[in-house]
């Protein structure tokens, strides 16, 4: 016990306060994330839409999360982290108070991609903010750190959405408009002075391989290919939270309780492990590895759900899911700081949250579609697939990334 709580210390020490305080905000942010866990099951069950609608919806909401990573991205390089993340919260948690009033299909369309532009802006800035406050030697610690946040909050959200939604889904959007503009009323207060702070220097891997400061990222063609393969990885975990509410709900028939449950384990599993695994493997193994184990671990998560069938079975899947975004993710994040300069930072941060965006298109879309006309395993076995394909392409660029 001594030496776990020895691990933990030594994971979370030499944390700037800016880094802590970040990571507060985040954790109110999605200490709310209740809407999109639950949206596929609400727009079937409480709107009445299709299969196929329900996939157009989702889709456009990554249409919206696409625009506005590039526009956060943008105007982060333009008017600074600060004002785009304060913005976003607040602006954005007004917003779902208006999706309350929303039930046409066409009115729900245009509300949802303006609600995902919105918030989505939040998240290059935050990320350069991440890497603007971290110590240069502690920028993936300062990712995982923010990460533990968003996945804590995340452990209660949908937890507590899956009580309030047999009350009413409503209340899913009341919280999280509330959470949204409480996590901006904190943001504004403590980091209102402290905009202007920049790295002034790189972590090592970076000095070795510098970029340009004034490199556009859509102009670095390793770094392009980079990002595809993010949005492949991403495509296969985003079913987790478009259509495997879906396959719980169908197939297990689980109740809203035990949906949030399933979702909340993946939360809190990333949030106990995280920063433990990447302060002990994080120093000692090339990023290629890392990221590859992860892909590969997404492969298995969905293969298990086509070699057996309980809910131990989904447990398990959850599990290994969660160890696929604590072996990837972070090491993702650290690579994009890696390559960028403090000039272009936020460029390169919008690209890299962009091929998330874009992987909230395609996902819900193909996975939707999958289910409508092939089944849920058709999907599982593809998804696993893609995650296949996508780790020997992460092995051949990755190595490449950090030479060029």
């Amino acid at each position: 016990m001594t030496r776990l709580l020895s691990l933990y210390r030594n994971a979370f020490g030499g944390l700037s306060r800016e880094a802590w305080l970040l990571a507060a905000v985040m954790f109110i942010n999605r200490s709310g994330a209740m809407v999109v866990p639950f949206l596929s099951v609400y727009l079937t069950e409480a709107l009445g839409f299709s299969l196929q609608q329900v996939g157009v919806l989702l889709s456009l909401f990554g249409m919206g999360s696409m625009c506005g990573t590039f526009l956060g991205g943008w105007l982060t390089d333009k008017v600074g982290h600060f004002k785009v993340q304060f913005l976003s919260l607040v602006l954005g948690g007004s917003w779902f108070f208006v999706m309350l009033t929303l039930e046409r299909f066409e009115l729900f369309a245009a509300g949802i991609f303006l609600l995902s532009l919105l918030t989505e802006c939040l998240r290059p800035a935050n990320a350069s903010s991440v890497s603007s406050y971290a110590r240069p030697e502690n920028v993936t610690r300062a990712f995982s750190l923010n990460r533990m946040a968003i996945n804590l909050g995340f452990s209660i959200g949908p937890a507590l959405g899956g009580v309030l939604a047999t009350v009413s889904y409503q209340w899913l959007f009341m919280a999280d408009g509330l959470t949204c503009l409480t996590a901006g009323a904190v943001f504004f207060f403590y980091f209102r002075h402290r905009q202007g702070h920049e790295p002034t220097s790189s972590t090592s891997a970076a000095a070795s391989n510098p970029a340009p400061a004034t490199r556009s990222p859509y102009r670095d063609g390793l770094f392009l290919l980079f990002t595809l393969l993010c949005c492949c990885f991403a495509v296969a975990f985003f079913q987790f939270f478009s259509t495997m509410p879906l396959y719980f709900r169908r197939v297990y028939h689980l109740s809203e309780l035990q949906i949030g449950g399933l979702l909340a384990f993946n939360g809190l599993l990333v949030f106990l492990l995280e920063m433990i695994i990447v302060y002990l493997l994080g120093d000692r193994h090339a990023l290629w590895k890392m990221i590859v184990v992860g892909l590969l671990l997404l492969a298995m998560a969905f293969v298990l759900l086509n070699l057996a069938h309980g809910f131990w079975v989904l447990v398990l899947s959850v599990l290994l899911m969660s160890l696929s975004e604590i072996m990837a993710m972070p090491f993702m994040s650290t690579l994009t700081v890696q390559r960028s300069g403090p000039h272009n930072r936020g460029s390169y941060m919008g690209l890299y949250s962009l091929s998330y965006s874009a992987a909230h298109i395609v996902g819900p879309f193909v996975g939707t579609n999958t289910i409508a006309r092939f089944g849920f395993d058709a999907l599982w076995w593809g998804a696993s697939a893609l995650c296949v394909v996508a780790a020997v392409g992460f092995y051949l660029v990755v190595r490449r990334l950090q030479t060029a």
